[in-house]
């Protein structure tokens, strides 16, 4: 994405666009970083010629909790393990052995989910780490290192690690004691906004500065959206982010139970909010559909939404939905074992998914409520999810809160920002916001459909929660 901010506003225009799906490969399933360090270097070249000016900076943001093995000269030792591997299966419960649940959460205030960089360590140490491994980083922290030689960690993705304190924001050093984890590894960190270096001159992009972005990607969309006072955020993509902006960590028993999550933001800020499993649900589903039928999104939203009733609920955050083999046939399998029976048509299957994940941003919506003790007005959902009107609307009459939509490249957004910032260009993120198109919203209204699978979800959750 190539940026630019002035006194007119905001622009962004998409120059590159790259795949680079994880496969199988000595034994684990990996991320092919020669192919996203390719993937940059061909997006640099696009956007030095579409720009009408000299480019100023780059910064990188990715997703968490992945990461890499550099040796002492900064070579990768081995493609990055990606965060769907099954190495970690179990691996909740081993650590838990030696440090217990509420120690771990006191410590660090990060929920716990089976792929954290915790667990990913503790495993890859178990099973011994390559010899030539100097330096471990994240993988945005990577791609700044292939783009001007750093190797330090931006603390937005590092917090989604689980081995940073919630109070010192800093690398929980006891923890790796405990857990016999090599702190020897771990990068000096450096908050959003932090100059990295220059890019380097084989680039052939003349001089410019790397500067660390809030890197990790829902960060940035936080940081690029203008949040009303008190509003939730829902980042909406691969997984949907359901929370808040808060000043400071929230660390409770109560926080624990129900496994919400303190995250670094942009300017001080903490990222209050819990993992919901998002539109990777009915993604996979196109993709088998795509093998065998037309599985275009336009129509099949189209499709879903003029259904006169809801055909089914599940519960989107079950472990079951997490990377099965099919994901269709294990949607069509939760539902008949909660006594509903759905056909394997694509319409109807996408409707369930949708309805499912708006009574699931509502529920978590009101747990933010009783959590915070401080009420949720409304919500404001970004990132390519909210393009999906259906599932805006849905979440809006499911909350029973007025729902704003926008924008939809929300992370890159913030990642110009904190850069403007960065660079002078910018006073405060405050007056970044300012410069964001105004959101879509949308009303609550009666929904017959979805009220009457609000009680069947709610007893879907309450069974999920008991196991």
């Amino acid at each position: 994405m190539l940026g630019a901010v002035s006194e007119a506003g905001l622009s962004l225009s998409e120059v590159h666009r790259f795949q680079y799906p994880p496969a199988e490969s000595a034994g684990h399933l990996r991320w092919p970083f020669a192919t996203i360090r390719d993937g940059i270097e061909t997006g640099l070249a696009a956007a030095r010629r579409e720009a009408t000016q000299p480019i100023e900076s780059v910064g990188v943001d990715s997703w968490a909790v992945d990461y890499g093995l550099v040796d002492e000269a900064g070579a990768l030792v081995e493609d990055p393990i990606a965060y769907r591997d099954h190495r970690t299966d179990g691996a909740i419960e081993r650590v838990l052995r030696e440090v217990p649940r509420a120690e771990l959460f006191a410590r660090t205030g990060l929920q716990f989910l089976q792929f954290n960089t915790l667990f990913q360590l503790y495993v890859h140490a178990r099973a011994g780490l390559p010899a030539r491994a100097r330096r471990l980083l994240m993988i945005p922290d990577l791609c700044h290192l292939a783009l001007c030689g750093s190797t330090t960690s931006e603390y937005t993705n590092a917090s989604t690690t689980q081995l940073i304190d919630a109070r010192t924001r800093g690398w929980a050093d006891e923890l790796f004691a405990r857990l016999e984890l090599p702190r020897a590894l771990m990068p000096e960190l450096v908050a959003p906004g932090t100059p990295l270096g220059e890019l380097r001159p084989e680039l052939g992009m003349g001089a410019m500065r790397v500067i660390a972005p809030a890197t990790h990607d829902t960060a940035s969309a936080v940081a690029g959206t203008p949040l009303l006072p008190g509003w939730a955020y829902v980042s909406s993509g691969t997984w949907s982010l359901v929370g808040t902006e808060r000043p400071a960590p929230l660390v409770n028993e109560a926080v624990a139970r129900a496994n919400f999550t303190n995250e670094g933001g942009a300017c001080g800020t903490i990222r209050f909010l819990k993992n919901v499993m998002g539109l990777w649900i009915l993604e996979s589903c196109r993709r088998e559909w795509k093998a065998a039928r037309a599985s275009d999104l336009e129509a099949l939203l189209q499709a879903a939404a003029g259904l006169g009733r809801s055909p089914g609920v599940v519960f989107p955050d079950h472990p079951r939905f997490f990377n099965p083999a099919s994901m269709s046939a294990e949607l069509l399998a939760a539902l008949a074992a909660s006594g509903q029976h759905v056909a394997n048509e694509p319409a109807l299957v996408a409707r369930v998914v949708l309805d499912s994940l708006a009574l699931r941003y509502a529920s978590v919506i009101d747990t933010l409520e009783a959590l915070t003790g401080e009420r949720v007005p409304g919500i404001h959902i970004v990132g390519g999810g909210c393009r999906n009107d259906y599932l805006n609307q849905a979440t809006a009459d499911a909350a029973l809160r007025p729902v704003f939509a926008g924008p939809v490249e929300a992370t890159a957004t913030g990642n110009v920002l904190l850069q403007a910032i960065a660079s002078g260009r910018l006073a405060s993120l405050a007056d970044g916001r300012r410069l964001v198109e105004p959101p879509r919203r949308f009303e609550p209204r009666e929904n017959a459909a979805l009220a009457a699978l609000a009680e069947r979800y709610r007893e879907l959750e309450a069974s999920a929660a008991r196991v």
